[in-house]
């Protein structure tokens, strides 16, 4: 596996607390899943990898780029879509990608727009305003607007958030054809059974430690026959006394999503 992400002792604080723990990761042509609790360094490791925030120590390189070294580069090369929604709902679909096309200078901008919007079963609502759109098409028109200059690697946080059973599917035929295409997916999720279905290996991050790395499927076999995802997650977190947080509540939550 040829290492498009490549992350070594990456340490980031925000103050006295350490947010990411000198960790060392590798990242190739897959669907990387990122799986913690909340506070656990998920997005702040996002952040490091995307250029939103700079490493106190440690190194990380993205398509052969380093994050702090060569920032521009690393962000020619890739797309980020966060959790909240990054689209104007006052303009329309074809609009807003045209706008990220603008930004980004790409070449044939018209037509690569159409592509995009094409490939995110958008062209029949893309002069619609976003206003009307359900949630579910506007974070298609989100991952337009992320595709339109190409990137080799996009980085998806949370990306089926708040959206019904029949929408997180579409996002997630999207995301594995993109795959299919060549593209590197790295993501975070809270939903174990996507982690489960669609990611070629996971990641386990806890209090900032990376705990294990593995395929959904080694990784339910160490636990033995019968073992789902949320067993794997549940058995690497750590207690409600080390972590700081209500298990049980997450538990639950976890439960309910599945």
């Amino acid at each position: 596996m040829v290492p498009l992400i490549e992350i070594n002792g990456l340490t980031k604080y925000f103050g006295d607390l350490c947010a990411v723990d000198h960790i060392d990761l590798e990242v190739g042509n897959e669907i990387f899943g990122l799986l913690g609790p909340n506070g656990a360094g998920k997005s702040t490791t996002v952040r490091l990898l995307t250029t939103l925030l700079t490493p106190n120590s440690g190194s990380a390189r993205v398509c052969g780029y380093d994050v702090v070294k060569e920032p521009n580069k690393v962000r020619e090369s890739i797309s980020y879509v966060p959790q909240d929604m990054a689209v104007d709902i006052k303009l329309t679909g074809r609009e807003n990608v045209r706008l990220y096309a603008k930004i980004y200078r790409v070449p044939d901008r018209e037509n690569q727009v159409d592509n995009v919007l094409e490939l995110m079963e958008l062209t029949e609502r893309a002069d619609d305003l976003v206003r009307t759109y359900s949630g579910g098409m506007r974070r298609r028109l989100e991952l337009a607007q992320a595709l339109v200059h190409k990137p080799n690697v996009l980085f998806l946080d949370e990306p089926t958030l708040g959206l019904d059973v029949a929408a997180r599917k579409k996002i997630w035929e999207h995301i594995s054809m993109l795959r299919e295409r060549g593209m590197t997916i790295f993501m975070t999720t809270h939903y174990m059974e996507e982690a489960d279905e669609y990611c070629d290996r996971v990641a386990i991050i806890d209090k900032g430690n990376i705990v294990t790395v593995d395929s959904p499927k080694n990784l339910k076999q160490r636990l033995g026959t019968g073992a789902s995802m949320n067993d794997v997650f549940l058995e690497n977190i750590k207690t409600a006394e080390e972590e700081g947080f209500d298990a049980f509540r997450f538990r639950s939550m976890l439960r309910r999503r599945t």
